[in-house]
């Protein structure tokens, strides 16, 4: 249903093709999203713009969202929309999602609501997070920008949905910029130094922040693998995970709700 190309400006496309029921204004990043009903079927359509206060110039931005598309398609997961397409248009791509129901967890609101769910609720989402992100780093994939408003949490159906990976890059870099792209509650060490290695264990180190800063009270079996990954290290992230994994299971059948 949807055309190889275009050649209108995207929203005006948009319009035509069906309901406009949600608009994303660019923020820094200089990217517009939309939620877009055509019939039943709901999509998240994610381009660009000109944007003069965006962090990136034009071509930049677009390189990235062809990153996006090059993650999406290497990396089948629950936790990451599906893409459906890639619409060319006569400035931009425009990257054609399935819609996700769910709260970013980068509003305080959320976030709180969120923290203050039963562990095993919050432990569920954190193994389908790190379950996605040992695909991700089995296809190669480094972490770059992850912090809470990466996440959206759907409270009803419980469900994570991990979002806005285009800073992801193919393998191990060196940091060119000193202090990357980021929030400084979930940055890894080398994510402030010039010249330093970002692999793996950076993704193990984000992931294991992660945690940290939403599950306040973590178990202490789970305590410990997350201090570890973020002072001592990991290796790699499948060290870190298996780590995770195996202190989970053991805690499983104990993990109880905690009172809010």
């Amino acid at each position: 249903m949807f055309p190889g190309a275009i050649d209108v400006h995207p929203a005006t496309y948009l319009d035509q093709l069906g309901t406009i029921f949600a608009r994303f204004a660019p923020q820094d990043s200089g990217n517009i999203s939309y939620g877009v009903q055509t019939g039943t079927a709901r999509y998240f359509v994610k381009t660009t713009a000109e944007a003069p206060d965006a962090y990136l110039n034009l071509t930049d931005r677009v390189k990235l969202l062809r990153n996006a598309v090059d993650l999406a398609r290497s990396v089948a997961h629950p936790a990451l929309p599906a893409l459906h397409t890639v619409i060319e248009s006569p400035t931009t791509p425009l990257l054609v999602y399935e819609w996700r129901d769910g709260d970013l967890l980068g509003d305080p609101t959320t976030r709180e609501r969120f923290r203050a769910l039963p562990t095993r609720e919050i432990v569920a989402a954190l193994n389908a997070l790190y379950d996605l992100h040992a695909a991700l780093d089995a296809a190669g994939w480094v972490q770059c920008d992850f912090y809470n408003s990466s996440m959206l949490y759907d409270f009803p159906a419980r469900r994570l949905t991990v979002v806005d990976l285009d800073l992801y890059h193919r393998g191990p870099v060196r940091n060119t910029m000193g202090r990357m792209f980021g929030s400084s509650s979930y940055m890894a060490p080398e994510e402030h130094v010039l010249g330093a290695p970002i692999d793996s264990r950076t993704t193990a180190y984000v992931m294991a922040r992660t945690a940290q800063l939403l599950l306040p009270d973590a178990p202490p079996q789970l305590a410990d693998v997350l201090i570890e990954a973020t002072t001592a290290r990991f290796p790699s992230y499948p060290a870190f995970y298996e780590a995770w994994l195996t202190a989970s299971s053991t805690i499983g059948a104990s993990l109880s709700n905690r009172s809010t």
